[in-house]
């Protein structure tokens, strides 16, 4: 976004939006639980990094410190650590005092900067923060270890769960990713619906550029992408359910590949086994150490995408599709129809037959794919950068005046 661009939605925005009494455009300082977005690679890192940057960028006159104990040095080199209004806060401490500093002893540091509000970006805030000055909010992206905590050791479910109700019940407000989460929130937890904001996620913005066909090619070739294929993405685990595709390959249209993205675990031994013995080993492409900057060719260039999981916060990966004009298959069960839209197919997260009948249906009728594609990417912008930032600074401000 250009420069004169970003002072334009800025002054929008602020039109927009009402401050509360006593707060300037140029006083707000806001804080956030840095453990995600000075650390991982992926996921709530993304999600972290890329929330605070949209803010940053869209809202340059406000101020927004990162708290965290350490950070991986090739972050420093990201966009997001270089913006004038963003500022780092290591502090140096080491071992348990790790989780000491960041579950308690933050606050001191939070009242000491003068923050106005603090952020959770995942499930948790620091204990007590409530008896400060400091407002705070909690962003929930999905109680996934309370619906299905046969997934999850007895003692991280405990964890997770005694972080994210205390957060819930002691945070000024809630921020859930998709309103599957909130409905959780409210059943699970008891939380009044009106503690609790909707702000849904996007995606990074490389996905959301078209490629040459240059450099989709130069894609197939690295990787030796065949010509048509099917993606699909996400941690090799029994909750994405990669199994539901492999009993459906037998009976989609042979020409047709399956490539697969994503970290394995002990459930990627089963899939292979499966594979093996469906005699798929032909069909079937795993993907290894793929830099995240090759995805949206990989996206780009596939046939149809499909993201059978049985649970989610949300589908990021499914919008990941949306923006590369891919169509989308999905399962029901928890939110991806919020994430996928009306115009994604979606079917039983066991039903393997209607898996391959619906996936054989868009890949032999281009112009069911075309009008896929074309609402698909209709919808997605529901998710761009600028209305999620727009919503969060709207709750923050929310808030603040309370």
């Amino acid at each position: 976004m250009k420069l004169e661009q970003q002072n334009d939605l800025h002054t929008a925005l602020q039109e927009s939006s009402k401050l509360p009494k006593g707060f300037g455009l140029s006083a707000l300082k806001i804080g956030y639980d840095g453990k995600r977005a000075a650390n991982n690679l992926t996921g709530l890192g993304n999600y972290s990094r890329s929330l605070i940057e949209q803010l940053a960028v869209i809202y340059p006159s406000h101020n927004f410190y990162i708290y965290t104990t350490k950070i991986k040095e090739n972050l420093l080199q990201l966009p997001l650590f270089k913006l004038d209004n963003v500022h780092l806060k290591l502090a140096k401490v080491k071992g348990l005092a790790q989780v000491i500093w960041r579950s308690f002893s933050v606050k001191k540091q939070l009242i000491k900067d003068q923050i106005n509000l603090f952020h959770g970006l995942s499930h948790e805030i620091p204990f007590g923060i409530q008896h400060t000055q400091v407002k705070s909010v909690v962003t929930i992206h999905d109680l996934i270890f309370l619906r299905m905590p046969q997934l999850y050791k007895l003692i991280d479910r405990k964890i997770y769960t005694f972080k994210s109700r205390y957060a819930c019940v002691n945070a000024d407000r809630i921020i859930a990713i998709s309103e599957c989460t909130k409905k959780d929130i409210i059943e699970l937890y008891n939380i009044s619906p009106s503690k609790i904001d909707v702000v849904y996620q996007s995606c990074d913005d490389i996905f959301k550029k078209p490629l040459t066909e240059e450099a989709k090619k130069s894609a197939r070739e690295k990787y030796q992408l065949p010509e048509h294929y099917i993606l699909s993405i996400g941690t090799i685990e029994a909750r994405k359910n990669l199994g539901l595709i492999i009993d459906a390959l037998p009976h989609i249209n042979e020409n047709y590949k399956l490539v697969v993205i994503g970290k394995e675990t002990s459930y990627a031994a089963l899939i292979k086994e499966k594979i093996k013995s469906k005699n798929l080993e032909n069909r079937v492409i795993f993907l290894k150490n793929v830099p995240f900057s090759d995805f949206p060719a990989i996206y780009q260039n596939a046939s149809l995408f499909i993201y059978p999981s049985r649970y989610e916060g949300f589908g990021i990966p499914i919008i990941e599709a949306l923006y590369s004009k891919v169509p989308v298959i999905a399962a029901t069960g928890s939110c991806l129809e919020e994430a996928g839209g009306p115009d994604s197919l979606y079917i039983q997260p066991d039903d393997p037959d209607t898996l391959a009948k619906t996936s054989n249906h868009v890949l032999s009728d281009p112009a069911l794919a075309q009008q896929m594609q074309h609402k698909g990417y209709e919808y997605v912008q529901k998710f761009n950068n600028n209305l999620v930032a727009h919503n969060l600074m709207n709750c923050y401000l929310k808030t603040l005046s309370n």
